[in-house]
């Protein structure tokens, strides 16, 4: 089964994905990354664009391997083997599901100092999807 995302879809939030755009609660100021359509901690649905910093200290980390990762990732999975992925906690305060790049899973460490760049996630009916990937500070 894939994750099948429309060419729409993808280009109607790529903004949000390549500059990390959070979505400020004009309520409660709380931040969502990715921006949701109602605040979790108030329940208000008008937010303000904030560009986020993109760094980050990773939580917590996982390796995917063996054909485990959705099939849009099959062809870097043949590729370059084992997919990684993490959760990081950005300088802004969220924690945000993210693709690990540049790095070997036997060097990442918990609470290491990681950063956003934009590189690409996948190619999907012909056309490249790029977003953000998180590599270690070094």
């Amino acid at each position: 089964m894939t994750s099948y995302i429309s060419l729409p879809m993808y280009s109607a939030n790529i903004d949000e994905r390549l500059r990390i755009i959070a979505g400020k609660c004009t309520a409660c100021g709380a931040l969502a990354y990715p921006q949701r359509p109602v605040c979790i901690e108030c329940g208000n649905d008008t937010f303000e664009d904030t560009p986020l910093s993109g760094d980050g200290t990773l939580y917590t980390f996982s390796v995917v391997n063996g054909g485990g990762a959705p099939s849009e990732f099959d062809d870097e999975q043949i590729m370059t083997g084992d997919v990684l992925c993490g959760v990081v906690e950005l300088a802004e305060g969220p924690r945000v599901m993210v693709r690990l790049a540049d790095a070997d899973p036997e060097t990442l460490e918990i609470g290491m100092k990681v950063k956003a760049v934009v590189r690409r996630l996948y190619d999907q009916e012909g056309i490249l999807r790029y977003g953000a990937k998180f590599v270690p500070v070094t």
